[in-house]
């Protein structure tokens, strides 16, 4: 047993420099030594700066620095902590993902870098009072959609909402949806699964969180001819809110100009009505949500047409003037 240990000597010398060092904690030839006897592996020192050597030799970036005493420590790894940083707060901040399998990903990711910059992970993590969805079974979906995409085959599942009792109500009294995925996207802080209806001849979406019993069939996708443009779709659909596609006319500020770029992307053209203002033509889907966002800038928007959807508008705003009895 002990000659076993010995063999791992290498590997548990790694994992201490991994674990116990960074730029700011360096760790000298005689504390690896008791670090090493803890684990029940003797060493001298002039094995250790002949180990040290060949993880050098194998890509570990071992540094050392005199002062005092000499320590080492390592330089640079796979990820430096600004990076793991940026990871915990995408995880922390995604609401698709449930509050537990947040703690089980950002305890994942400090495992990445030394304990002492795990500490500092570890504080910025502000994950329980987040809202986060219910549904323990989103990363199995995501999996299952991403096989079926791979294999270029249709899946089926239910489909339900939550009422106010947070319980499940399926759609079409659960009837079983069969689907052609084309792509998984992220918006509006949901997962959501991009599909095509080839008897429509037009895409919809399906909030993965809310897609029970995913089984991936035989049956081969049935795929549109022109190729699926991920970009433009979200474009248009705004935050993933259904409504029949409109080429709509647009007239703003020149204060919104950075948000109109932000939603629509900096192709689109743009028209200077006068040293304030601009309009642009863009499509999108109407639906309430983008009827909201344009009453969202007050008098600096404005929908100039089509006719319907300037109607549209005006029935909501009336809605809203009699819910609050104005």
């Amino acid at each position: 047993m002990k000659q076993s240990q010995q063999k791992l000597k290498l590997l548990y010398l790694m994992k201490i420099l991994l674990e116990k060092t960074d730029e700011e904690h360096h760790i000298t030839v005689p504390e690896m030594i008791r670090e090493l006897e803890a684990l029940g592996i003797s060493a001298e020192r002039k094995s250790v700066y002949s180990d040290l050597e060949y993880l050098q030799l194998y890509g570990v970036d071992i540094c050392s620095e005199r002062g005092k005493t000499h320590g080492y420590y390592v330089a640079s790894r796979d990820f430096e902590l600004p990076e793991l940083k940026l990871l915990v707060d995408s995880v922390q901040a995604s609401k698709f993902i449930t509050k537990k399998k947040s703690l089980e990903l950002i305890s994942k990711i400090e495992k990445l870098t030394s304990h002492e910059n795990a500490k500092k992970l570890h504080r910025q993590v502000y994950v329980l009072d987040r809202v986060k969805t219910l549904n323990e079974q989103i990363y199995y979906n995501v999996d299952k959609i991403h096989d079926a995409i791979a294999a270029d085959k249709q899946i089926t599942f239910r489909y339900f909402d939550l009422n106010v009792d947070k319980q499940k109500v399926f759609r079409k009294e659960g009837k079983v949806y069969q689907e052609t995925p084309v792509a998984l996207t992220w918006d509006d802080e949901n997962y959501y699964m991009i599909a095509y209806k080839p008897k429509y001849d037009h895409f919809t979406h399906y909030r993965v969180d809310r897609m029970d019993a995913i089984d991936v069939t035989d049956e081969a996708r049935m795929m549109p001819e022109k190729e699926f443009d991920l970009s433009k779709y979200s474009r248009a659909v705004f935050s993933m809110f259904g409504g029949e596609e409109t080429d709509v006319c647009l007239w703003f500020d020149n204060s919104l100009v950075g948000v109109v770029f932000d939603r629509f992307g900096t192709d689109i053209p743009i028209r200077k009505v006068d040293e304030t203002h601009f309009t642009c033509n863009v499509k999108v889907a109407v639906s309430p949500h983008f009827l909201t966002w344009m009453m969202s800038f007050g008098n600096r928007a404005k929908i100039l047409s089509p006719e319907p959807v300037v109607e549209e508008l005006t029935k909501l705003v009336k809605e809203m003037q009699e819910l609050y009895g104005m």
